[in-house]
């Protein structure tokens, strides 16, 4: 259950996530130098649409896909802070993908899996990138890219992936129906 994972906060701090019991949380995977880095813009305005229903948002730097978040912790979150506003909690920057991906990923991975890019522009940029890389890259739960994003109900079960090309209005939507 995801209430049995810890993360470490951007300011170095132990995060249980049983402190979000009875919360939806959408946990994203971000970075700063990305084509997708300006959803950081719609996931704040779910936050402040949301936050006060029960919606959490746990914000995890990664630096795995095409090293677009390379700062350092403070770095990411002044960028944020400074081009976004962001005001939901920033983890620490971590691995998502192999050996030293986090607990958490691993977990989030067995419930929800790839199911496709759906009709985006970048759809096929991204497939063939990862063709290159990655014969089975479809086949494989991995997280493809920066932002993708899973919601959890609040009863603690992952109720949604969302690829980073989905429209924020299905992540939305989604967030909605459960709060």
């Amino acid at each position: 259950m995801i209430y049995d994972y810890k993360l470490t906060t951007g300011k170095g701090e132990e995060l249980s996530l049983s402190e979000y019991k009875g919360k939806v949380i959408l946990v994203v995977n971000t970075a700063t130098g990305c084509g997708f880095t300006p959803q950081y813009a719609p996931i704040e305005e779910l936050y402040k649409a949301y936050h006060d229903k029960g919606l959490e948002i746990l914000d995890i730097p990664c630096n795995q896909f095409g090293g677009q978040a390379p700062g350092s912790d403070d770095e990411i979150h002044e960028f944020c802070t400074l081009h976004y506003n962001t005001t939901f909690p920033q983890m620490k920057k971590a691995d998502v993908n192999g050996g030293n991906e986090l607990p958490l990923y691993t977990y989030l991975k067995s419930q929800k899996g790839f199911e496709g890019f759906g009709e985006h522009e970048l759809s096929a940029l991204l497939a063939d990138m990862l063709s290159k890389s990655d014969p089975d890259w479809d086949r494989n739960p991995d997280i493809k890219w920066n932002f993708t994003k899973f919601v959890i109900d609040r009863e603690g079960n992952v109720a949604a992936r969302f690829e980073p090309t989905a429209d924020m209005a299905e992540v939305e939507a989604c967030v909605k129906s459960l709060l």
